[in-house]
């Protein structure tokens, strides 16, 4: 018999969870296959795998978002129905998600207190006042309780995020991608206290993460999914990154495959010759932000030819409006920009002629018309140049074979070149779009977190690309959020801070928290 929820006396102090055969389908498509898993009360427990392996399938049925269609969840040993994320609250189950949750227009105060759904008509603000700050008090973090998520940096408000789960005292804390958004410094403070909370009894914590330095440093176990069945389960002292990623990966994994996903270099890359020519160069760069204030201050990078630049920083400190107004996406306010030595405007025929290709966050929404074809959006830089045109005729049949092969070479998962593209996941998507940009020679590339959200695969493969691109001469300008992915790739770093550079280093010379302190405005 499955055990109902005693509200009258919830318990506390840290639970036992686990699975056994626990399986979800949506249609014909089976996203968690007999999943069974132990995670030890008070233990920091680790969720390994691919995108589409299961992770998030498995957390959402224990935070009651999903039902599972067959097998149990056991909450310190008996089975419970998780009908609901209500009923998981009432067993002390918290999540902390990927995205941000907080409501825009409300306090840190209020934030907190609106996440517990129990708050009063009318509210002793002097009263909530003191055990919000005794609250925060236990904790690392300091937040001011009158500021708003529209004035906190992003790693403010993943805290802020914690802190509405710790405030509630949680038995079973879930964790998603807890640290993409933070400093390498605030990841190991976030890390840390959540460790410290587990190892005192106070709560079990089940992470989700890409990054193998997080689970070696800070849990005690792992399971690692795979096409949607727990294939391998370890505790973190008896593995190492080597072993994690062949279980992630499967047993075909090439050796250049596991050390790509444990953060080595996969590809070995001759170092940019002293006289290479300055490809891609901005001068005094600025761009207003969507407020109305510059969100780019007067920014000036060179990137030679065969050289990759990594562009380091903390979301929202003017990244991707430094990126939209190289690619044309947002107008400049001051400054230059000059490609092979010639004024660029960012207009299609100087896309073409100086053989610039820019792979965008978010391509659905920023590279690709969601609701034409694969073959369309494959053929929207040269639709109306030969071969794919004629004489002012579209030829589509050019336009459906090209596509066809595009698909075959990059490995795009799709029911075909007719397929509407919002239909392919994120990964295919972003595939289908490096077909398109990769094609032909290439003197500039512009890439902003190309593999965002990825899974280890279509990360290799991207990666990979980007590294070819520099090999055959092209310069890169790669932005991104995630230090392993730029200590990997680039030939130098610099790091931007408040829409200014303020760090620059050699990637070999570079030292993780000396870049994380700039990145956070430290110095």
């Amino acid at each position: 018999m499955i055990a109902p929820v005693n509200a009258a006396a919830p318990a506390t102090g840290a639970l036992a969870l686990e699975t056994y055969h626990l399986t979800k389908r949506f249609g014909a498509f089976t996203a968690m296959d007999h999943v069974s898993m132990r995670v030890d009360a008070g233990s920091v427990h680790a969720l390994l795998g691919e995108n589409g392996a299961g992770k998030s399938t498995l957390v959402k049925c224990v935070a009651g978002f999903q039902q599972a269609e067959e097998g149990a969840i056991l909450i310190d040993g008996r089975e419970r129905d998780i009908a609901n994320p209500i009923v998981a609250r009432a067993l002390g189950i918290g999540m902390v998600y990927q995205h941000f949750t907080l409501a825009p227009g409300m306090t840190v105060a209020e934030n907190l207190l609106l996440a517990g759904g129990d708050t009063p008509a009318v509210i002793d603000w002097t009263a909530k006042r003191a055990e919000l700050e005794a609250f925060l008090a236990t904790t690392p973090f300091r937040l001011d309780l009158d500021a708003r998520p529209a004035e906190l940096a992003a790693g403010e408000k993943q805290k802020l995020e914690l802190l509405k789960q710790l405030y509630l005292k949680p038995r079973l804390l879930i964790l998603d991608e807890p640290t993409s958004v933070l400093t390498p410094q605030e990841a190991d403070e976030v890390l840390g206290h959540v460790r410290a909370f587990a190892q005192s009894g106070q709560c079990t914590v089940l992470i989700i993460t890409h990054k193998f330095r997080e689970v070696m440093a800070y849990t005690d176990a792992v399971t690692v999914l795979r096409r949607g069945k727990a294939v391998h389960h370890c505790r973190v002292a008896d593995t190492d990154p080597t072993r994690l990623a062949a279980a992630m990966m499967g047993e075909a994994a090439t050796p250049a495959e596991v050390l790509h996903a444990e953060g080595g270099t996969a590809a070995a890359r001759s170092a940019v010759p002293a006289g290479a020519r300055v490809a891609l160069q901005l001068q005094g760069l600025s761009a207003m932000g969507d407020r109305g204030t510059l969100a780019v201050h007067g920014v000036d990078l060179a990137v030679r030819s065969g050289e990759i630049l990594g562009v380091a920083g903390v979301s929202g400190n003017g990244q991707r409006e430094l990126v939209e107004a190289l690619v044309g996406q947002r107008p400049r306010h001051a400054g230059s920009v000059t490609v092979m030595g010639e004024p660029y405007a960012a207009r299609r025929s100087e896309n073409t002629r100086l053989k610039l290709r820019s792979l965008p966050e978010e391509p659905l929404r920023n590279a690709c018309v969601g609701d034409l074809s694969v073959a369309e959006n494959m053929a929207l830089r040269d639709y109306d140049a030969p071969p794919l045109s004629a004489r002012g005729w579209l030829r589509f049949g050019q336009w459906r074979s090209r596509a066809r092969a595009w698909i075959q070479e990059y490995g795009v998962k799709t029911q075909g070149e007719g397929a509407p593209i919002k239909s392919l996941s994120g990964g295919n998507v972003q595939r289908a779009v490096l077909a398109r940009e990769l094609a032909g020679d290439i003197n500039v590339l512009i890439a902003a977190n190309p593999v965002f959200g990825l899974d280890f695969a279509a990360v290799r493969e991207i990666h990979g690309r980007i590294v070819q691109v520099a090999g055959k001469g092209g310069a890169v300008l790669l932005v991104s959020e995630d230090l392993d992915e730029l200590l990997e790739l680039s030939d130098r770093i610099v790091v931007m801070s408040e829409g200014r550079i303020v760090y620059e280093t050699s990637a070999a010379g570079a030292e993780r928290q000396m870049l994380g302190a700039h990145m956070g405005g430290g110095h």
